[in-house]
């Protein structure tokens, strides 16, 4: 069958591109995956989990509660939380969730650094049994890591409601302000007393 001019254009777009034609290897890439954390303040949740290995994008907004639509001034329930997207071909749930301890401090019960009460709280949102199993793998070898308990839950997840848009981004968008509030909060020091030479950046 002679081949379109539709197809002819597609062929030469895709060379001239340096992509890949249809039915290469590059077009056999599996679905992204999601994954939910509460860190504390979710500006610094996202800015640390953003920048994680495999990591493709990251969202914040409010879980764990029951409350129908939660707002930044009424979350009752819910903690500040992360959703993150992820490509599995890049990086495990396990490393995710490994990657998520070492930017937190997972031995405070109360809050995170400067930030307390329990909208503040730290959790590991798990959907289904391989998660469950992966996050509580890694949380016990955290504790065993630290020689402290950790109060970081492993929680059933429910339903996530996105962030108003002014917090999306806010420490890209809003340097100056977060910087001041991160060394105001002292978020380093903090880390780097819990976690020495192995806190993320």
């Amino acid at each position: 069958m002679k081949p379109t001019r539709t197809a002819l254009a597609l062929t030469a777009l895709f060379c001239l591109s340096g992509a890949a034609p249809l039915g290469s290897a590059a077009w056999a890439a599996g679905p992204l995956k999601t994954a939910v954390f509460a860190g504390g303040c979710f500006w610094s949740a996202e800015k640390a989990l953003e920048h994680l290995p495999g990591v493709t994008n990251a969202v914040v907004g409010y879980a764990g509660g029951a409350l129908q639509n939660p707002t930044y001034e009424n979350h009752e329930g819910h903690l500040e939380a992360v959703k993150v997207t992820y490509d599995p071909a890049k990086t495990s749930y396990a490393k995710l969730v490994d990657g998520f301890f070492h930017n937190i401090d997972p031995t405070d019960a109360g809050g995170q650094i400067c930030d307390r009460g329990p909208s503040y709280a730290t959790a590991v949102f798990v959907s289904g049994e391989d998660e469950t199993k992966a996050a509580q793998a890694v949380k016990a070898q955290i504790a065993k890591t630290l020689g402290k308990p950790v109060a970081t839950r492993v929680l059933t997840g429910g339903k996530f409601w996105m962030g108003e848009a002014y917090h999306q981004d806010y420490a890209k968008r809003n340097p100056a302000s977060y910087n001041a509030y991160r060394i105001g909060c002292g978020r380093d020091r903090a880390l780097k007393a819990v976690w020495g030479s192995a806190a993320y950046p």
